[in-house]
């Protein structure tokens, strides 16, 4: 089989063609032959075809030599009886089209420097086109840009196939531009429904490149004095122009956001969705209360999910006045447990305790947290005390109506009490006329530092709470090695009477099997 002619030839041969076709209109069929190696298998091959197509068209378009305008059909242009010049630049813009087809493509390439090599070129087609458009204007001053291209480009980073991940990456450095960012929403907002309207079921590749794509656009958090363009104009931008504004901007930002979250997601994207939405996400959307359809479903996931997405209603509960009466309900539902023994039990605590940090919420609400907690908390582990004792403490500190649960003298018996475990509804589990009984029994805990945690109530509480940020990572492992740092006092005796057998008896057939030493 005869071999190919490698890099270097293939290099020195496109070279040759592409300066044969840019000298002369009489060598325009070479652009075939260098069309042809973007198919090749070698990897790189193609990617010296990238770089002379990337050489061709760019000269092309900036010597205005591709036709402008709505591009006829090649047939009836070829066929008709236009100039020679007329016949060339549609015959050459068709050229171009499939050049730029096949680039696109090329985003789904095995080698990432084929991938990475068909998106500089394609985008800096896009920034040519934008200064040397390729449509006329429909009045003076309007705004061009090559919407068509660049959602070719889009489309391709978001493939259903493959991850785009690394290649998104590298595409991010040109959202920083206010024109990218700006058609970039609309196009991702386009493609995510152009998606998810042919497929029945859509793969979660296409979601996690989709993910990434919207969770890199970051808006500036106020309107810029100078705007950033990737196409370069030889005018300044116009006030007319949506691009320029910072409110068009949040509001592309809000419908590609609410497109994308509208469908179902894999559980995997719902968390990592919920994590930057306090953050990267609601600031920026022009009507934040439209979050409330995406939370609510969130919350009905469960779990992990269900607590991040009371994250997002509190946010709008608090800043933007949204009205969710069940709020504290369904938080109130998450006290499980579970929770002692989750991964995300830090996360859970740390927002539990910013919900609970306003001194207007009602006595009877507190109580029933914190009666929750201490009732769980009879099973929990020493690490998870060690963090969930003072939170009851801190509650109490906040809320002095509430200290009756720990002050009541002549409170109920132990197997009287009032409180119900098993009320979804904080309001109805008659809390505030209970008792922290569960703290005094825990005072006589295994581990000594809870022992001491769980007395903290028999004092007077000091003003100011005590910060649990340095509990909430703890873990079991930490607490074994804090206990072998200490410095014990003189040994003693463990056991006063030497043993006669393995189960107390000299003659049992345990002794006979074992010997202890």
């Amino acid at each position: 089989m005869e071999r190919g002619p490698g890099p270097a030839g293939a290099r020195r041969a496109l070279g040759r063609l592409v300066e044969a076709v840019l000298a002369s209109r009489g060598e325009a069929n070479g652009v075939f032959d260098i069309l042809a190696v973007l198919q090749a298998q070698d990897s790189e091959e193609v990617q010296e075809a990238v770089r002379a197509c990337s050489r061709l068209f760019g000269a092309l378009l900036e010597r205005g030599e591709l036709f402008v305008g709505q591009l006829p059909p090649e047939e009836v242009v070829l066929a008709g009886s236009q100039g020679a010049t007329r016949k060339y630049k549609v015959w050459m813009r068709h050229r171009y089209h499939s050049c730029c087809n096949r680039l696109a493509e090329l985003l789904a390439h095995p080698s990432f420097q084929v991938k990475e090599l068909a998106l500089e070129t394609l985008m800096k087609f896009v920034q040519l086109e934008g200064t040397h458009p390729l449509e006329k204007p429909k009045w003076e001053d309007n705004y061009l840009f090559p919407r068509e291209l660049f959602k070719s480009v889009v489309r391709g980073l978001l493939s259903p196939e493959d991850d785009g991940s690394l290649l998104l990456s590298r595409f991010r450095e040109y959202l920083e531009h206010d024109d990218i960012r700006y058609h970039a929403m609309q196009a991702a907002t386009d493609t995510v429904a152009r998606v998810t309207d042919q497929h029945l079921e859509v793969s979660p590749t296409f979601w996690n490149n989709a993910f990434s794509l919207l969770a890199a656009v970051s808006l500036p958090p106020r309107e810029p004095d100078v705007c950033s363009f990737y196409v370069k104009r030889a005018a300044e931008p116009s006030d007319k122009w949506k691009v320029v504004h910072l409110k068009e901007h949040r509001k592309a930002f809000q419908a590609m956001w609410l497109g994308f979250l509208k469908h179902k997601l894999p559980l995997g994207l719902y968390k990592k969705v919920l994590v930057i939405l306090h953050d990267s996400i609601l600031p920026h959307l022009a009507q934040p209360t439209l979050m409330i359809d995406f939370l609510t479903s969130a919350y009905d996931v469960g779990g992990a999910v269900s607590l991040l997405a009371l994250n997002g209603l509190f946010i709008l509960i608090h800043e933007h006045n949204l009205e969710y009466p069940d709020f504290y309900r369904k938080l109130y539902g998450l006290l499980e447990p579970s929770i002692f023994h989750v991964k995300y039990r830090a996360r859970f605590f740390h927002l539990v305790d910013l919900f609970l940090s306003s001194s207007h919420l009602p006595a009877y609400l507190v109580a029933a947290f914190a009666k929750r907690l201490s009732h769980l908390a009879l099973t929990a582990p020493p690490e998870a005390l060690l963090m969930v004792l003072p939170f009851i403490c801190n509650l109490l500190r906040r809320h002095p109506a509430c200290r009756v649960l720990v002050h009541r003298p002549n409170g109920p018996e132990l197997d009287a009490d009032p409180y119900d475990p098993t009320e979804e509804d904080p309001a109805k589990s008659r809390a505030l006329e209970s008792s922290l009984w569960e703290l005094q029994t825990l005072q006589q805990h295994y581990h000594p530092e809870v022992s001491k945690a769980a007395s903290a109530i028999n004092q007077a509480l000091s003003v100011p709470e005590v910060s649990i940020a340095p509990l909430l990572e703890l873990t079991a492992y930490e607490i074994f090695e804090r206990d072998l740092k200490k410095k014990r006092p003189e040994p003693v005796p463990l056991e006063f009477l030497p043993p006669q057998g393995l189960l107390g008896r000299h003659d049992s057939l345990c002794s006979q099997l074992f010997t202890l030493s």
